[in-house]
């Protein structure tokens, strides 16, 4: 645990370069200043994201690095979703006192690494000790390339439904680490890693923005359950129906739930922290997404008719809910 303050901020320093392009100043002062035209003249995107012990992690099986790497990327995952190019990053930090140096270090380790790796440099933050270990990332970003950026809600019935991601892979992850701890890494290593170390997909968003017929993006951070309504927009009286098979699912996937006696697709539709990335395209689109991004999947159409259905039948049952 650190002693003071400057204890945290010299370590921060010995990971994160203060500087970044697209940060004109960054961490030491009142406030970061960012640079938001980059030769695109858009907006900035800003989001935040919580990432809060016994909640959405469990140090029993979260070795540091894992913790400060999965922060990061669950954060970055809302610029991809909107097919937002990376500007930077700001961490506020709730330390609880059985949280020492080495620990410390190795988290902010893990987050560096995907710092540098993403391009998005931290700016600043805050810092307060607690009863948990908590992370508060917030993440800016910009129109990439193509100078768009896609929302959710702006679908119509026929709009096709596509998939970038393996979809409940971490939702095995999950299960396998609650059941047996840190020892499910060895067993399923593709289910855990997907659920301890995700990727943000912000090349694959980026592309998206810049291609024909793309309506709407986001990413499944809930299940495509939960999710899918989210994109059609909730109020709209849209549906969609779903065209799912267990080829779908990645060979651990369909093991773990097979062997548990659950339904792999159903398992595929309630998944949870896919971070997979999940778009509406204009039927005339669809080919040139599916050539210009092999590994988009074709998943189903959007409907007049209210409801998820999955091989036509009614799917009633709901993904995550922090309050349900």
């Amino acid at each position: 645990m650190p002693t003071s303050e400057q204890d945290f901020l010299d370590a921060l320093d010995r990971h994160f370069p203060r500087q970044g392009e697209g940060v004109l100043l960054g961490r030491g002062d009142d406030c970061a200043v960012l640079d938001t035209t980059g030769g695109t003249h858009g907006p900035l995107c800003v989001s935040t994201d919580l990432f809060v012990e016994g909640v959405h992690f469990r140090r029993a099986y979260f070795s540091p690095s894992d913790i400060g790497h999965k922060a990061l990327a669950a954060a970055a995952s809302d610029l991809a979703a909107m097919g937002a190019a990376p500007v930077a990053c700001a961490l506020s930090l709730v330390l609880p006192a059985d949280v020492d140096d080495a620990f410390l270090d190795a988290m902010l380790a893990g987050m560096a690494a995907l710092s540098k790796r993403l391009g998005l440099p931290l700016c600043g933050g805050d810092l307060s000790r607690g009863p948990a270990l908590v992370l508060d990332l917030a993440v800016f970003g910009r129109p990439g390339p193509a100078g768009a950026l896609l929302r959710r809600g702006t679908l119509r019935p026929g709009d096709e439904l596509v998939a970038i991601g393996e979809l409940g892979l971490a939702r095995a992850g999950l299960l396998a680490l609650e059941a047996f701890g840190r020892a499910a890494c060895e067993r399923w290593p593709a289910a855990t890693a997907a659920h301890l170390r995700p990727e943000p997909r912000l090349a694959e968003g980026q592309a998206l923005a810049g291609l024909p017929g793309v309506r709407a993006l986001m990413d499944v951070s809930d299940g495509l359950a939960r999710d899918i309504p989210r994109l059609l927009g909730l109020g709209a009286g849209l549906g969609a129906d779903l065209r799912l098979g267990e080829g779908l699912l990645h060979p651990e996937a369909l093991a773990f739930f097979t062997a548990r006696g659950e339904s792999p697709v159903e398992a595929l539709v309630l998944g949870g922290e896919d971070y997979a990335l999940l778009s509406g395209v204009d039927p005339a689109g669809l080919s040139g997404v599916l050539a210009a991004l092999p590994a988009a999947r074709h998943i189903g159409t959007v409907s007049a008719a209210p409801g998820l259905r999955v091989g036509g039948e009614p799917f009633t049952r709901a993904g995550f809910d922090h309050f349900g």
